[in-house]
């Protein structure tokens, strides 16, 4: 059955109201007094977006067995860390031998360590990316789960999960995810908006629908983390269990059931968005990083990277131009021209670094984007060969540009990390907080790092309003 779009407010409030007690102090609670082990949460993230809701969390980008040893070492209880997978911009075969990498040398670190841990795939809350491969590939090295835990929601980007069906908000409505611009990814596509029928359809039948339970707004708010740990023993073996949510309160009182249910001998492994690893780790909210806290140079501008191609990104970039004026330059990279010849790529990235080099070091913030012309490949494979190719290309960029910007602020995922990794040779980051809402700002101090101690901003391609990327560069002029 096709899904209607609903009035947002009038949704929101006929719901079941929330509980009184906050159950993120109950979780707080739950480190400081139990008896059990809690694990160490280690949250494979697919695209570096999902540190969105997180601050004083490490990211690492590497995932030797002795990094990982350490990295368990100085984790307090209750506590954990990101690895960035990138795996949204691998092939699925790669995705694959990639979670086994990095599970076995997990398992190998936690043993150095004598701890325990448990793993979250952190995804897209759109509902992009390697399901069910990468849940069933770390169950091949970590062992079978009692059950997998998808849990989409994400407040700050607008994304609810009701009644089984994932909606994304947009304006004053809720779209059902699978009608949106999202659902037509030319890689991750689907048409399943009802999680149940998306968990089938993702999994081409071999999870049939008598697999998949779940959690009902109900159930949380009237029953609390007691009823759930109870539903959770009972769920059969092997089964998929949906967390419908409406509010950050919901998915608190999910984990502290969770937290229970895992005490009580349940092996669990989780598929969700940014939130869920917020609550888990019960990382209170702060408010947005100003310019101010982070003491910015006003000798030399800002930078901007984009090569997100969601609608919404192309209308964060539109105002953004239009409103800063001559206060910022932009240089748009022709993507045919990028794809055309290693000579033409090359060629179109010399030029676009000595301009930005030169509006750089006269205090002006540069744009670096890419043509908004979204161009595909016959199928999957040759789609994601594609933005491979144009995130080398902006990588190149920033290997070869020389003046130190301001800041970096890089739009889209897969862009985000290629930067990251390969342009900034980050290896373990802070995350410090958000630079908006939903917008992830690290920064990384090891002298290996290309620039050292540089404010770096995850702008995921699908969050904020067309206001939100304007307004974050206008807070941080100096």
């Amino acid at each position: 059955m096709a899904e209607s779009s609903l009035d947002l407010k009038s949704t929101i409030s006929g719901l079941p109201p929330l509980p009184a007690e906050d159950f993120r102090k109950s979780v707080e609670s739950f480190f400081k007094e139990s008896t059990s082990k809690v694990p160490v949460l280690v949250a494979l993230d697919d695209d570096p977006t999902g540190t969105q809701t997180c601050h004083n969390v490490n990211v690492l980008t590497v995932w030797d067995t002795n990094t990982l040893a350490d990295e368990f070492r100085q984790t307090p209880r209750g506590g954990g860390f990101f690895i960035l997978t990138n795996s949204r911009a691998l092939h699925p075969q790669q995705a694959q031998e990639l979670m086994h990498e990095i599970c076995t040398n997990l398992k190998c670190a936690a043993q150095e360590a004598n701890v325990e841990f448990e793993v979250v795939l952190r995804g897209d809350s759109t509902l992009r990316g390697h399901f069910p491969i990468e849940p069933e590939s770390a169950e091949d090295i970590v062992g079978k789960a009692d059950a997998w835990i998808l849990c989409p929601f994400f407040l700050q980007g607008g994304r609810y999960t009701i009644n089984d069906v994932h909606y994304v908000a947009e304006g004053d409505e809720l779209v059902p995810a699978g009608k949106t611009a999202f659902a037509r990814d030319a890689t991750f596509g689907y048409r399943s908006s009802n999680l149940r029928d998306w968990v089938v359809e993702k999994s081409k039948g071999n999870i049939p629908a008598d697999r998949v339970q779940s959690l009902t707004i109900g159930t949380i708010r009237k029953g609390g983390p007691q009823a759930i740990k109870q539903q959770l023993m009972d769920f059969p073996k092997g089964s998929v269990v949906i967390v419908n949510a409406a509010a950050t309160e919901d998915v608190d009182a999910v984990i502290l059931g969770l937290l229970q249910a895992d005490a009580a001998g349940k092996k669990l492994l989780f598929r969700t968005g940014a939130a869920f690893v917020s609550s888990r780790l019960a990382i209170s909210q702060i408010e947005p990083i100003s310019a101010k806290q982070l003491s910015l140079s006003s000798s030399v501008g800002g930078l901007i990277i984009a090569g997100s191609y969601v609608p919404k990104t192309t209308s964060q970039l539109e105002v953004l131009r239009a409103r800063s004026g001559d206060k910022l330059t932009s240089v748009v990279l022709d993507v045919p021209k990028l794809l055309e010849s290693e000579q033409s790529a090359a060629n179109m990235m010399g030029d676009a670094v000595a301009q930005a080099e030169k509006e750089i070091s006269r205090g002006r913030d540069v744009l670096v984007m890419t043509s908004r012309d979204i161009i595909t490949g016959e199928d999957e494979t040759r789609s994601l060969d594609i933005g491979s190719k144009v995130a080398k290309a902006l990588v190149s960029f920033l290997v070869d540009l020389k003046t130190r910007p301001r800041y970096i602020i890089s739009k889209g995922g897969i862009t985000s990390s290629d930067m990251a990794t390969k342009g900034l040779k980050m290896k373990r980051a802070l995350i410090v907080g958000q630079a908006a809402p939903g917008v992830p700002l690290w920064r990384c101090d090891e002298p290996s790092s290309k620039w050292s101690g540089l404010p770096y901003v995850v702008f995921p391609g699908n969050v904020g309003s067309e206001e939100t990327l304007y307004q974050v560069v206008e807070r941080w002029r100096v």
